[in-house]
């Protein structure tokens, strides 16, 4: 290796100032009563963030602890110090055990057009028998769209309003004899995908806050999710993690690094996680310093910023990846997933993308779990879980089986970890905040950054300006007051919308000021 693991998986906790505040750190009581009142949208009972990870058991715990039930007190005081009270939010599958692979399994994709659909459906031919596309949801990529219905037949289709007349024209078109699937359009067609009575499994692969009310919906409808949109947990855990209680359904991480953690904690005991360490590869700019990069021509710079060295993914992911912020949405994430306190996930420096995330026992056992950086295999997993089907995945750039790695030619062979320069990666420290933080800062952090991302991408801010701006709509959250401690849906949604227009106030602020 080119460097230990240790002093790599020693990063800080906190690797933002002091001042930035585990601000999430209150006394039982507050906590506890936030715990139990009950949410005004209906969406379900709010937990804190403190609790996040553990909805139905926690709350149990909590209970008993009024009652003076030993075991009740000592599973709150598990959840209040960040100790992972469970491995998945609440789920059913994740307590099978067989090796058994689905059969005939049914599925609906949101964002079918997308890398996660088009990734999910390769899965699905390449594993005949298994896996069932059964609705679709897309946006304007209609051309795609009508392959994926020729191919698959799903009964429900949906698409973005301004293509429906297309969509439908198109299926005419086909003159399938007695197929006639329902086409709808918008939120109402994509929550149609998402609640379809045929299916076991919902993937979300819909980017941005645009999943979130499908996949409320989806969850009271009894689906599983396959989760590969991060703003649903990021923006709504507060809303999500009852509900699963609440509804007994699984989240499965499709996200590379969140499936990885979930791989390595199978066999791991209750509590026997005492932190998680998130692998990055660095981004397109990794090998570059600050002083580069701010000498680099800015359209030059931009348009690296959509490229990425190891992964092909869209192109909000890979500017994400880019400014580092997909990791700092990954860390809150994990929050919620897992459990675990802010000061116990880590954030390393990965290059090779060889190894997609690591947990460390409370023995200092380190449990990693590596592969190509191939988003088919957490796809398939989330799909097939607990079962291990036979697959053959080589690496998507060069068709390369797994075994030619360890031969150790060239770059192949070596895995070298490093601490995230903080200075080059501001975004960083900005989710560990927002996520300390908590109530709806986290929603305010993800759409503003999403807004970002679109003003990048349109031409109408540089790749450097990004971070600037996030940190200025946090703080105008502050100033104005718009974070809530214990939100609602409506809450979250009206923070999602806030903090876009937000965006947009602080760059024509910041243009006017130069």
């Amino acid at each position: 290796m080119d460097a230990t693991l240790a002093p790599a998986f020693a990063l800080p906790g906190r690797l933002a100032a002091p001042s930035l505040g585990a601000s999430l750190r209150g006394s039982v009581a507050p906590v506890l009563a936030a715990a139990e009142a009950p949410s005004s949208s209906g969406a379900g009972t709010f937990f804190s963030a403190a609790v996040a990870a553990a909805a139905g058991k926690v709350l149990s715990a909590a209970r008993g602890r009024r009652t003076g039930g030993r075991r009740g007190a000592a599973a709150w005081r598990a959840a209040v110090v960040g100790v992972s009270p469970a491995r998945n939010l609440v789920g059913t599958n994740t307590k099978e055990t067989s090796n058994e692979p689905p059969k005939d399994k049914k599925i609906s994709i949101l964002g079918s057009t997308g890398s996660i659909g088009t990734q999910t459906l390769d899965i699905c031919r390449q594993h005949p028998g298994l896996f069932q596309p059964v609705a679709l949801a897309a946006g304007k990529n209609v051309k795609l769209l009508l392959e994926q219905i020729k191919e698959w037949k799903p009964s429900i289709v949906a698409c973005d309003d301004s293509v429906l007349g297309e969509l439908k024209a198109g299926v005419a078109a086909l003159n399938f004899p007695g197929y006639a699937p329902q086409l709808l359009s918008g939120q109402e067609g994509q929550i149609a995908v998402a609640t379809c009575g045929e299916a076991k499994t919902v993937v979300t692969g819909i980017v941005g806050c645009a999943g979130l009310i499908p996949t409320i919906e989806a969850i009271k409808a009894g689906k599983d999710i396959a989760l590969a949109n991060k703003e649903t947990l990021i923006a709504g855990g507060p809303v999500i993690a009852p509900l699963l209680a609440q509804y007994g359904v699984s989240m499965l991480p499709v996200d590379s690094e969140h499936s990885a953690i979930f791989q390595c904690m199978q066999g791991v005991p209750e509590g026997g996680v005492k932190k998680i360490i998130l692998t990055g590869s660095g981004g397109t700019f990794r090998d570059m310093s600050v002083e580069e990069m701010k000498a680099m021509d800015p359209e030059v710079l931009r348009q690296r910023s959509t490229t990425h060295p190891n992964w092909d993914m869209g192109a909000k992911i890979t500017v994400d990846s880019s400014t580092m912020m997909n990791k700092g949405l990954e860390v809150i994430e994990a929050h919620w997933l897992y459990g675990i306190d802010y000061d116990n996930i880590e954030v390393v420096i990965h290059p090779q993308s060889i190894v997609h995330s690591a947990v460390e026992c409370h023995d200092t056992a380190v449990l990693m779990q590596s592969g190509w950086p191939d988003m088919r295999l957490p796809i398939l997993y989330a799909l097939s879980h607990p079962a291990r089907v036979p697959a053959d995945l080589p690496n998507p750039r060069d068709g390369r089986n797994f075994d030619d790695w360890w031969n150790g030619e060239g770059k192949d062979g070596k895995l070298s970890f490093s601490k995230p320069d903080l200075e080059k990666y501001p975004c960083i420290a900005l989710a560990y905040k927002a996520g300390r933080i908590g109530g709806t800062m986290p929603a305010i952090l993800s759409a503003a950054n999403e807004r970002a991302v679109e003003l990048l991408l349109s031409k109408q801010i540089d790749f450097l300006d990004i971070p600037g701006t996030l940190e200025a709509v946090m703080a105008k959250a502050e100033e104005e007051k718009k974070v809530i401690a214990a939100p609602t849906l409506d809450d979250i949604v009206e923070a999602d919308k806030w903090a876009r227009g937000a965006a947009d106030v602080v760059v024509q602020q910041q243009k006017a000021a130069k």
